[in-house]
């Protein structure tokens, strides 16, 4: 079965660059059509999208987080991995990694694989 995994620091201090890394199992992160999700969730608000990585290594981002948020892969180990500099304490969330399937027969997508999001504490 896919998994997907989140590891990186649960602790950061504030004006550093936080890095999480997705470690993904059983589905190649270049396979056509997917995409490659960060997701974060702080306590008591919505999900909000950060940015995402297709097959090919193009990227896209959220403009609230644009300036702050870099993507890259790893494709030897199958990871992708999230940066957002300058972190401050509304950093502090819950935060995701996800696969995107865009489907053969419909314009539609599917978000069936999560990690279980790790949690990341902005604080000095």
């Amino acid at each position: 079965q896919v998994q997907l995994q989140e590891s990186g620091p649960g602790l950061v201090k504030p004006s550093q660059t936080l890095s999480l890394t997705c470690t993904v199992s059983d589905a190649a992160i270049t396979t056509n059509y997917d995409y490659w999700h960060w997701i974060r969730q702080s306590p008591g608000k919505v999900l909000e999208w950060m940015g995402a990585i297709g097959s090919s290594g193009s990227t896209s981002y959220s403009p609230s987080l644009k300036s702050r948020t870099s993507i890259s892969r790893d494709l030897s180990k199958n990871q992708y991995t999230m940066q957002l500099n300058s972190v401050t304490p509304e950093d502090t969330a819950v935060y995701y990694c996800a696969r995107e399937e865009k489907s053969s027969d419909y314009d539609i997508s599917c978000f069936h694989y999560w990690g279980q999001g790790t949690q990341v504490t902005v604080s000095s």
